[in-house]
């Protein structure tokens, strides 16, 4: 079920370079979204708290996940997320160079929607951001807060 308004994205990323790659994927996708980037762990946290300079920030509707980051790391975000009432809801997508079944099974045990290794290429990039966007927000119904 498309909603009438963007899509909003949160993605935690430090790297740059994925930054732009995922940035660039998601210009492309069919659905208005917009891409509120922070780059370590700890300011994810404040985002979705709307804490400090976030305090007006808008909840977003789905959160791509680096695991590997400065601060805190993801699966400290991911914990903080599914512990908090107000945020549990919101997907959250790992999305990460890690292929560790350990990753895999303690996130998943930390309740991640679902579990993506970054590919290395643009047109492989793309083709997975794709499928997010058709599966999280065409076919998957959310709730409205």
């Amino acid at each position: 079920m498309q909603l009438a308004r963007p899509i909003e994205i949160l993605l935690v990323e430090d790297n740059p370079g994925d930054v732009v790659l995922t940035r660039e994927a998601f210009q492309d996708a069919k659905i208005a979204n917009n891409i509120t980037v922070v780059n370590d762990g700890e300011e994810a946290l404040y985002y979705l708290n709307q804490e400090g300079k976030y305090s007006d920030a808008i909840r977003p509707d789905l959160v791509l996940l680096d695991l590997n980051l400065p601060k805190k790391d993801g699966r400290e975000v991911l914990a903080g997320i599914k512990e908090n009432a107000l945020l549990k809801r919101i997907p959250v997508v790992i999305m990460t160079s890690s292929k560790a079944e350990s990753d895999v099974v303690q996130t998943y045990n930390l309740h991640a929607n679902s579990y993506l290794v970054k590919p290395v290429n643009l047109g492989s990039f793309a083709q997975i951001v794709e499928t997010i966007e058709n599966f999280w927000f065409t076919v998957v119904v959310l709730p409205s807060v």
